[in-house]
């Protein structure tokens, strides 16, 4: 009885926080809703159907997988490394951990902040460094060109990920027993291929689970567009997330802003199954 009664704040977190606003979401999607007019009118697949038509919608999905796919490939590739790197034993390791976790420690709308500073179309000091180094001759416009301003957002998100990446995937190259490493080491493998036959296949099932749990922490949040470039420059980086508040809440369009946020959950819960398919894969070998 007691184990029950200490599950009752679970079900009311969960109940409150995701059920509840998941069925409003889906009744707004059918409705006529606004910030002006709360009235829930059935208005079918109404709101689908402009939505799908809308130009935004469909350059903001694919914003949303290119910001997702290339931030996932960089994180997971940096995330091994580092965790190869600090999985070692030298002189001040505890600093570079220290580095490494930083980011995630610090919250992301003051992160981004720093960086909407850092990428300042005039007085940004990365194009200070890169004009004393000679790279550049005049200002580089981070956020005010399409291409740039993708890159951006994606170097950001990258940053802000890694250091959880890392953690995830140092705990799965510390869990490869060292009998296996000794017996390769005796049999003469070189440093390649001990990667790719043990501790890439070992390591697999850990690494798929961070690009998991980044593609949903990518997919989910807004703070970084909305921040730095609010979908901008001309819908180059508008993200289905972002587009869902600057519709639903700044252009209160409730009903639009909810069908649009619910074509999330397909996508997450593709990239979900896609993912631990690898997983299970990677275990049956």
């Amino acid at each position: 009885m007691l184990a029950k009664l200490f599950l009752i704040p679970t079900f009311v977190y969960i109940i409150g926080l995701v059920a509840f606003p998941f069925i409003l979401a889906i009744l707004f999607s059918f409705s006529d809703v606004t910030t002006g007019n709360p009235s829930l009118d059935f208005v079918g697949l109404a709101q689908w159907r402009a939505i799908l038509d809308s130009k935004v919608f469909w350059t903001s999905f694919w914003n949303t997988l290119t910001f997702t796919i290339i931030s996932m490939t960089f994180v997971v590739l940096i995330a091994n490394v580092l965790a190869r790197v600090l999985i070692k034993d030298f002189k001040g390791k505890w600093l570079v951990r220290f580095c490494v976790l930083l980011p995630w420690t610090t919250p992301i709308s003051l992160a981004s902040v720093s960086w909407l500073w850092l990428l300042h179309s005039i007085f940004s000091p990365i194009d200070w460094v890169l004009r004393w180094v000679g790279l550049i001759e005049e200002n580089m416009y981070w956020l005010g060109r399409p291409v740039l301003a993708m890159g951006s957002i994606i170097a950001v998100n990258v940053w802000r990920i890694v250091p959880v990446a890392t953690v995830i995937v140092m705990a799965g190259h510390m869990a490869i027993p060292d009998d296996i490493k000794d017996a390769a080491e005796i049999d003469g493998a070189r440093p390649w291929r001990t990667f790719r036959e043990i501790t890439l296949p070992l390591t697999l099932p850990i690494t798929a689970v961070a690009a998991l749990f980044g593609s949903i922490l990518t997919f989910a949040d807004m703070t970084i567009v909305f921040i730095l470039t609010r979908g901008g420059p001309t819908q180059a980086t508008q993200t289905l997330s972002s587009w869902a508040y600057f519709k639903g809440i700044e252009g209160g369009d409730l009903a639009q802003g909810a069908a649009v946020a619910l074509f999330l959950f397909p996508l997450l819960l593709a990239a979900a199954i896609a993912i631990l398919r690898v997983v299970k894969r990677a275990e049956v070998m």
